[in-house]
């Protein structure tokens, strides 16, 4: 998944917290991408493209974990997740979308998870962390609908996690 972002390099009344802050942001949205290309995943859905991942809060720079009060630890998973509409000439568009999600483990104990959406420039990521145990499978059961559409699409992905 790309993120592309444009500056408007013919204003000249941009001054330096505004550069800073726009750069912060993109380190932000940039730290709660995978780390590793193996570790993105994604499906297409007719116009749609769903990028999922998931991954302990540790790898998450502190800055980051502040501002969106995320806990920084091997014990704690952090689901990202995007949609993108496919737009002809570009990576595709960025869509709201509603968003069920579960984490079921090997014992049948079921997690649902709280989504969150984070806005910022046109972009829309939604997040949700949970408890993990050290070499705990943990599959995730999405549902994910692009608002205005009435299909709902849905994902299951596992993954191991380990916490020593």
């Amino acid at each position: 998944m790309s993120i592309c972002y444009s500056v408007d390099r013919t204003n000249k009344t941009t001054n330096n917290t505004a550069v800073r802050r726009h750069n912060s942001i993109l380190g932000i949205l940039v730290m709660l991408l995978p780390l590793t290309s193996p570790a993105e995943q994604s499906q297409t859905f007719g116009d749609y493209t769903i990028h999922y991942n998931a991954f302990t809060t540790d790898i998450l720079e502190p800055s980051v974990a502040r501002i969106y009060k995320i806990p920084r630890s091997k014990n704690r998973v952090l689901l990202n997740i995007s949609v993108l509409k496919k737009v002809m000439g570009t990576t595709g568009q960025p869509v709201t979308a509603k968003i069920q999600a579960t984490a079921t483990n090997l014992s049948a104990q079921v997690k649902t998870l709280e989504m969150r959406e984070i806005r910022d420039k046109g972009a829309f990521y939604y997040i949700a962390e949970t408890p993990v145990s050290n070499e705990e499978t943990l599959i995730f059961t999405l549902h994910i609908t692009p608002n205005d559409e009435a299909i709902t699409h849905s994902i299951t992905f596992q993954e191991q996690f380990f916490t020593d």
